[in-house]
């Protein structure tokens, strides 16, 4: 089993309350522009944006993965985006295990905040499709690691 750590390293156990996904199968792309929307928002309001991705309500805004996008009017602030469903449904799996374990340390939820999201590309899962004349082709499969952190504002 290997041993996972966090990217983020000012953790004050007093402070942050951390939780993470890892070996998540989404699209890394998708996981990381959605962590990218969602950092420095309040739990709650990462938590209906999120939501609403999920309806296909809201759209993501892709900054860095954005050549050959569609564009979206709702964006806000960016004219490509897209609707990451899967991402998002992870993501906010993550997002509750986080208010879980705000809730445990006994912290206010309504004023808990996401100083840190992040998507990281995780292992590679190998397969190769047979093909004719013995030859074959391969098709990989990289899952991702999502990392949230949160602290009282």
């Amino acid at each position: 089993m290997p041993l996972f750590r966090y990217s983020f390293q000012r953790y004050d156990p007093l402070l942050h309350i951390k939780a993470s996904g890892r070996e998540v199968d989404v699209s890394a792309k998708a996981a990381r522009e959605v962590c990218v929307a969602i950092n420095g928002k309040l739990v709650k309001d990462a938590k209906t944006y999120l939501e609403q991705v999920e309806s296909r309500e809201q759209s993501v805004p892709f900054r860095r993965y954005k050549r050959g996008g569609a564009h979206r009017s709702e964006s806000p602030g960016f004219h490509v985006g897209a609707y990451p469903v899967k991402a998002a449904k992870e993501a906010l799996n993550v997002l509750s295990n986080l208010e879980a374990n705000a809730e445990f340390k006994g912290l206010d939820l309504d004023r808990l905040k996401i100083i840190h999201a992040a998507a990281q590309r995780g292992r590679q899962i190998k397969a190769y499709t047979p093909r004719a004349q013995g030859r074959s082709s391969p098709s990989f499969n990289t899952l991702v690691h999502i990392e949230l952190v949160a602290t009282e504002a």
